[in-house]
């Protein structure tokens, strides 16, 4: 499984709205199982739950990404899993790491220093 955090000047509704166009809408394979979000004035809770096959594990991976603004700033969380081939060995040809690399790099522009 691999995990990554980043911080954003964006809100959260804005960067879960650039997460789901660029990898459901920009993909040929991505596709949004759940989003599920929840506010309490400007305090905002946002999770995704994302799926895309990879040609080179050969599999579907499932990522969750939670975003939300609990201490002020706007932090993005995301988990793959679910990207390494068979029942035993946990090696994914690097599927996961590169879904993960993907949220990271759509954001990257809003990445707070």
């Amino acid at each position: 499984m691999d995990v990554s955090e980043i911080v954003v000047s964006i809100t959260p509704k804005e960067a879960s709205d650039k997460v789901e166009e660029e990898i459901v809408n920009g993909s040929i394979s991505g596709t949004l199982i759940d989003r599920y979000h929840r506010s309490i004035g400007n305090i905002e809770l946002i999770v995704l739950v994302l799926e895309k096959y990879y040609y080179r594990s050969g599999n579907r991976g499932s990522m969750t990404v939670t975003i939300d603004n609990f201490e002020g700033a706007t932090k993005v969380h995301a988990a793959a899993s679910g990207t390494a081939q068979g029942a035993i060995f946990r090696f994914d040809w690097g599927a996961g790491n590169s879904c993960i690399n993907s949220v990271i790099d759509i954001l990257e522009p809003y990445r707070v220093k």
